[in-house]
């Protein structure tokens, strides 16, 4: 893999810190977790190996710092749908959507899956507090008349998250293995959402 190499210029430590992260991103996008080496975003970055062990402490200290940049952008954009979510009609395939959105953008099921590879969930930790402020935002766009949205909220939320993290790892393959158009998953998973929101019929 090939990535344009910046001629060597003098950076702050904030701004040598910065593109390397950028870099490192771009690598984990496209080679995948193995891609992301000091070396390689060092050689990408114009500087020795050396410098950046300086920014980083170790490969290690690269890669969580890579995460944790990673998963600001994914709480960022798991606050802007709890945004739509609160101004707008907040229809079941706008929730959907920006659920989706949220995993798509900036390689977050990427990110996610090397996380859960890794087996150290505490980077996913930051996380929290936008999937709690989701299930909020709902709450009260819909109200909990019946006393029971609190526990039907959160499972719909869970259904949503792991259905855009599928379909963002694996999603494009598997739509053309079934000739499915781009949008047929965040259908019928908006379609699936009012059983999971609505109070169940008991009957008689």
């Amino acid at each position: 893999m090939s990535i344009d190499t910046p001629r060597r210029r003098r950076r702050t430590p904030d701004e040598a810190r910065a593109e390397a992260l950028t870099f490192a991103r771009q690598r984990l996008l496209t080679g995948g977790p193995d891609a992301v080496t000091l070396k390689a975003v060092a050689d990408d970055l114009g500087v020795s190996h050396a410098n950046l062990i300086h920014h980083f402490g170790s490969a290690a200290g690269l890669q969580s710092a890579l995460m944790a940049s990673m998963v600001a952008d994914l709480s960022q954009a798991l606050d802007a749908a709890i945004a739509r979510l609160r101004t707008d009609e907040g229809a079941p395939l706008e929730l959907v959507n920006a659920v989706f959105d949220a995993f798509a953008q900036g390689g977050a099921a990427k990110l996610a899956a090397w996380i859960v590879l890794r087996g150290d969930l505490s980077h996913l930790e930051p996380v929290r507090d936008a999937v709690t402020g989701l299930v909020q935002a709902i709450l009260d766009k819909l109200g909990d008349p019946d006393g029971q949205a609190h526990t039907r909220i959160p499972a719909a939320v869970l259904f949503i998250a792991v259905s855009a993290f599928g379909e963002a790892l694996i999603g494009p393959p598997l739509r053309n293995m079934l000739d499915q158009d781009e949008d047929t998953g965040r259908q019928v998973i908006a379609g699936l959402l009012p059983h999971f929101l609505l109070k169940p019929d008991t009957g008689a």
